[in-house]
Parts: structure tokens; sequence; C-alpha cells
């Protein structure tokens, strides 16, 4: 389904213009806030230290809890939250999918635990999977636009902060309590199964223990495997009938997935303070779809002797599948009170060890390491002249290795300290919130590439301004910076997961932005509505560039700075239309938009060094100044109906994503799609404490074939086709 060029607006609008009769409507009502409204400010946001709810913080923030939480719950984090306006997933099978927030993705989307740094190899290529388990989640919160203030340049795009309550945060009402879930799904014939338990010994020491085991084998498919306009856009011919070059039909080879996962907590509580630490372990095997992983054609006749192993044949293709480990250790204390000027002061940390092997037909190819500790410390102040605030430092190093034939980033250790401070005070009807923050970022490989330093200024200033008990206005301004990561600037070699030869630019500088946003939000008995509009400028935006030259069957991309804009707009409106005999009716629908393209016209020269064996291969090329940026999200829209009654609740919905016509040099279009899911839960409570629920979730029911624009996998693998997942749910 194609959407003009003003889709911005129009997605914007539609869920204001759903909502606008309920609105007029109740607009007079003085009873007070709705019990709607009470519920989206009773979970609180633990990623900024003064923890408002996500209701009260003028940053735009989404926040999956509770029945939501379990409806979402995926085998990836991006998965889990791609159903909330202006978030989207990467998708390279299905062990792997980071979240996209309006548009961006890997470096400029932080992903943290309970506030650290998940410190693994996700952001290095598209085909590493981030070390976090969604299913072990208490709540996951996705902060839209820049969080540098928090969590440091390497959030300039959002972040998505997921708190599993390994360390607790208070002391449990009950001496032993917890939740436990078995599910199955057809589409892969999955069986996972997950437990919980929190228990208290004496009046104030909280134990925890989790664990998780996800068996998952190759998925169903509509139909092939490999797209056929893909390979007729290849010079393939296709028409006479032959499927050989397609795939297999029904099913996903190589597409299975093995997980395990659990942790051990404990945290001590006192009268001036606490303390707390936990211990953590992330496993999984899973496979790269067939097609998506191939090797560089030796054309030039070079012996590489230096192999780990040798290649098949030209044109045999392996299984290839990563195995991947995480060891956590998590410290997080705090005293109340400490001073007469400050609340509270807060110091937490994360050590991490993390490897992954790419194995090829079983045979290790090669390794990726990264070990590294990240650590907090904020202070949050008393009133002072009505100004609310925290203010700290944090500060981390991480190591990141890899090693065989496919390591085509070096090794790189990497320094950060940054410090910061958030301020906020009521104004009457209109709160103001500001926030600064420096980071200092130091890269230094372990080859013979020079060691580069940044500095990373970060300035925020946003507001809510009540108009009345039912809308606000909503602003934000804030101007943001990002150091380059190592892959950025040291990459040099094949680079198998985006099928080219990526070659880095040591001599880049700080990316900075520059953010605008308005928004609406209005909430009353009978409507909830969040819209947004925003617009951000780079200078000197950091990406991947298709330089035309090919090298041994692969193109060569290098990374390269440009000015960019990013345009987006989002809405999302619910519509609260039956509560009585028949149950609680509630229509959702939702809606985003993203634009991101150069700002410049013409081209550029520019000269590359390709790597080949004990040389280099030298060009001169000519580089694009304008045009659309690859793999942007497409606009879509979205709409559930949500029916529940005593213990029953279920739920239809669709989501219609747009064809991408947008699309940068060398990149090819992708055709929309509609995917359909739905609901069912009936849940029963048992002396007071014990509660169980019983599920039937069915995701794609229409069975379509679906390639998102987002993945570069879209060519040889589509998303699963129908599934029914089954299973219970228990809570004691």
């Amino acid at each position: 389904m194609p959407f003009p060029r003003r889709t911005q607006h129009h997605l914007l609008f539609l869920a204001l213009a759903a909502a606008l009769p309920a609105i007029a409507s109740a607009a007079d009502d003085d009873a007070g806030q709705s019990h709607h409204l009470t519920e989206l400010s009773a979970v609180k946001v633990t990623a900024s230290p003064l923890q408002g709810s996500a209701e009260s913080l003028a940053r735009p923030v989404e926040v999956l809890a509770g029945t939501d939480l379990d409806e979402h719950k995926s085998g990836t984090l991006g998965d889990t939250v791609a159903k909330l306006p202006g978030v989207q997933s990467t998708f390279f099978g299905p062990g792997v999918g980071r979240p996209i927030i309006r548009g961006q993705e890997g470096p400029r989307v932080a992903v943290v635990a309970n506030g650290v740094g998940n410190m693994d190899a996700s952001t290095v290529s598209a085909d590493h999977a981030s070390s976090i388990e969604p299913f072990l989640a208490d709540q996951i919160e996705v902060l839209k636009g820049p969080a540098t203030l928090l969590f440091g340049s390497g959030a300039i795009g959002g972040a998505v902060n997921v708190v599993d309550g390994r360390i607790a945060s208070e002391v449990p009402d009950r001496p032993l309590s917890g939740r436990a879930e078995l599910r199955g799904n057809s589409v892969n014939e999955e069986r996972s199964g997950m437990f919980r338990l929190d228990g208290v010994s004496g009046d104030n020491l909280v134990l925890h223990v989790d664990g998780l085991i996800r068996n998952g084998d190759d998925y169903r498919i509509p139909g092939y495997a490999i797209d056929p306009h893909a390979l007729d856009a290849d010079g393939h011919d296709h028409h006479d009938g032959d499927t050989d070059e397609l795939g297999p039909r029904g099913r996903l080879e190589n597409s299975s997935v093995r997980t395990r996962a659990g942790g051990f907590g404990a945290t001590w509580f006192g009268e001036s303070g606490y303390l707390g630490a936990s211990l953590g372990t992330y496993r999984s095997n899973y496979g790269i779809p067939n097609g998506a992983h191939v090797h560089a054609d030796d054309d030039h006749g070079h012996d590489h002797d230096d192999h780990d192993h040798d290649h098949a044949e030209e044109g045999e293709e392996h299984d290839v599948r990563i195995d991947m480990v995480q060891n956590r250790f998590d410290l997080k204390g705090g005293l109340y009170n400490p001073t007469s000027f400050l609340k509270s002061l807060t110091l937490r940390g994360g050590y991490t060890d993390y490897e992954h092997t790419e194995l090829e037909a079983g045979t290790p190819s090669t390794r990726f390491t990264n070990k590294g500790y990240e650590g907090r410390l904020e202070a949050v102040q008393q009133p002072l002249a009505g100004w609310e605030g925290a203010f700290g430092l944090q500060f981390g190093s991480s190591d990141f290795g890899a090693l065989g034939e496919e390591a085509f980033v070096p090794g790189t250790t990497t320094d950060t300290l940054g410090a910061f401070v958030l301020q906020e005070k009521q104004f009457g009807p209109f709160k103001l919130e500001l926030g600064a923050r420096h980071d200092r970022v130091k890269l230094d490989p372990n080859d013979a590439q020079r060691n580069r330093s940044f500095g990373a200024t970060n300035l925020s200033a946003s507001g809510i301004w009540a108009l009345n008990d039912t809308f606000d206005l909503r602003f934000g301004v804030d101007a943001s910076e990002r150091a380059p990561t190592n892959e950025e600037l040291y990459a040099a070699g094949a680079h198998i997961a985006t099928r080219s030869l990526e070659i880095g630019n040591a001599n880049m500088d700080t990316e900075r932005g520059r953010r605008v946003e308005l928004g609406l939000h209005a909430h009353n008995e009978r409507i909830d509505v969040q819209a947004a509009i925003y617009q951000t400028k780079f200078k000197d935006f950091i990406y991947l560039a298709d330089t035309g030259v090919v090298e041994g069957g692969l193109p060569v991309r290098s990374w390269t700075q440009n000015d960019a804009t990013f345009k987006g707009a989002e809405a999302e409106a619910t519509w609260h239309m039956i509560e009585g005999l028949a149950g609680d009716w509630d229509l959702r629908v939702f809606g985003d938009y993203v634009k991101a393209e150069l700002d410049g016209s013409g081209t550029r020269n520019g000269d590359i060094a390709v790597p080949h064996g004990d040389h280099a291969h030298h060009y001169n090329v000519d580089l694009a100044n304008g045009g659309y940026l690859p793999r942007i999200s497409p606009a879509r829209v979205g709409a559930d109906l949500h029916w529940s009654l005593g213990g029953w609740r279920a739920s239809l919905g669709a989501v219609r994503y747009g064809s991408q016509k947008d699309v940068a040099q060398n990149e090819e279009p992708s055709s929309a799609y509609t995917l359909v899911d739905a609901h069912l839960a009936y849940r029963w409570d048992r002396n007071g404490s014990n509660s169980y629920e019983v599920f039937l979730d069915g995701s794609n029911l229409t069975n379509r074939e679906a390639r998102p624009h987002t993945s570069l996998l879209r060519d040889y693998s589509p998303l699963p086709g129908r599934g029914v997942a089954f299973g219970i749910r228990a809570w004691f």
C-alpha cells in the first residue's frame, strides 16, 4: 500500500480523528482524573534517577508491563517492543532482532539492563543478537529520542531499558512469591519454559532466582525462502517455472534457536540503605538462514594460507550458526538521605564477559569477545527552590576482540567517562525539565591504526504544559553528540552479515544531532491519545555508503559522514468504547512514519583502500551527497480491538506496513504487507495469592509473506508464517 509524501501528517491525525468525538463529548466532564490515567501513572520509569511515571516525564517514554508485556513478549527484544508507536525491529532470522527507534538503530540505540549497559557485540554486526531475555523482564522501558543524558553518546537515537528484578527495589509483601510459564508454538514447534522465585529471609534479605529454556526448530514460511524478484534483479530468469534457486518451500532452513538463561540475586535492606548483587547467564545457539552468509570469491589468484579452515568448493553453502555465551555480574547499593542536601545516593555497576563463535558446518570460524564494566554514581538532591534534580558520574571500559577469517574489525579497547545533571521544576501548569552531560570516549585499536579520543556534549530542554484536566502539550529540544564506534572507524574487510566489504574511516568526527519535537496528550474516561511530530538534523551523520566498487563478488561499502535530516510523526489513541455487562471493549489505533535523507546534492570524491592479502587495492570513488538513507522503517498503521470480562480477555488486531519507495542508492524498494494477530486468555484466582492463566496467541493469521524493509535478509528469509502459541502462566 503506497503512502503519499505527506504521510507524516496523515498518520498524526489518523488517531486524532478517531479520538476527537469521544474527547469532545467528555471534555466538560468535571469528575477529575480517570482511572485510565491512574493506571498510566502507576508504573515508574526506573531508567531516570528521578523515577517518574511515563506520563509525568516530558521526554517521550513507553513502558511495557503486566498483561501488555505478556501479550507482546517474543524471543527477541526487538520483536517484543516492535508494536509500540515509533518502534520497529531489525530481523536476521528468529534469533536476532534489535529495536529500531524512529528509524535509528545499532550504535545509536542503547540496550541496557537495569540501567547499566549490556556490553555485548550486537552493535558490531546485524547477525549478532542482543544478550537480553525479554521473557525474564518485569518491565521494558523505551526512551524515544535522544537518551544521551542518561546513557551517554551511544543513545543518541534512544534507549531500551530491561528491568528484571534480580536486584530487588523493595521487600516483597509475601515471604515467597513467583511466576512460571510453559508455552509452545506451531510455527516452529517451540518448547519453552521459565520460572521466577522471590523469597524473603528474615525481614530484610530478598533472594531471587530465575531461569528459562527455549527450543525452536526451523520455522514455517508461506512460500519460498528466496524472493524471486531479487533473483530476477540479478539477471536470473524464473519465468520458466524453475524454482530450484528459490530454496525450500514452506520452511526456512537453518532458522532453529536454542536458548538458556538464568540468574540469581540477593538484596539486603537496612534502615539507612541497601545493597544487592546478582549473577546471570545468557546462552543462545541460533542459525543464520541459508543464503545470508557468503564468502567473497577469490578471483585475483591470491593464496590465503592464514584461513582457519578450508572453504567449501565454490557455490557450496554451509549451515552457519552462532554459539553465544554471556555471563554478567551486577551490583547496586544506595543510601537514604546520606546528607542534608541529598535525598539518596546510588551506585550501580555491571561486569560482562561475552563471547560468541561463528560455526560453519559445526567448525569454529570467527570468534568475537567483549569483556567490560560500566558503573553509574547517581545523587538525587533534596528540593532546592522548587527544583528537583539529580547529578552523577558514569564510567566504563570494554575490551572487544575478534579472531578469525571474518574478523573485519580489529580488537579495540574503549574507555568512557561522563558527568551529567538533570533538573526539573513545576511552574503552575507548566513543568520544565533541563539536562546537560559531557562524555569523553577513547578508542585504542590493537593493530597499527591510531588511537582516537572524542568529547561529546549533550544539552536538553523539555516541558509539559497542562492546558486543562484533559489536554497537555509537550515539547523537546536537544543538542546531542555521538562518538564513532570501532566498526565505523576501523572496519577493513569482508563483513559477511551485510554481504559486503566494509571500509572504516579513522579520521571521522563526532556526529551531532539537533532535535525539535512537539507532542499532544489527552486523557479522560473515554479516550487516551498520544501524538508527536519531530525533526532531527544531523551534522556529520555517520552511515555506510555503497561505493559502486565490487571486489571478489562483494560490493565495497565505506563508512562516511554527511549532513542528514530525520523527520517523523507518530500517534496512538485508545477509545474505551463500552464498560458493562458485556465486558469492557477498547479500540486502539496507531501509526508512525519516518523519512531520512541526506541534505546535500551532487557527489563528492573520495579515496578508499580495500585490503587484499598483504596489500591493498586503491580506488577513487564518487559518493552521493543526497538521497535517502538505507533500510529506513516504512510507514505503518495498525488497530487492535480488546475485550475483557471477568477472567477473560481477548484481542484482534492488524498492522499494515506500507511499501518503502524512499530508498538509498543501489537499494531496492520493498512491498507492503499486513500482519494479523489475535489473543485469547482466561485467568482464575485461587485463595487470593495464586493465579493461573491459559492463553492462545495467533500471529500472521492470514499466512502473509512478509519481508521487512529493515532486514538485511529480506531477499533470503521472510518473517514466520501463521503461528499459534499456547500455554499456561502461573503466579504465586
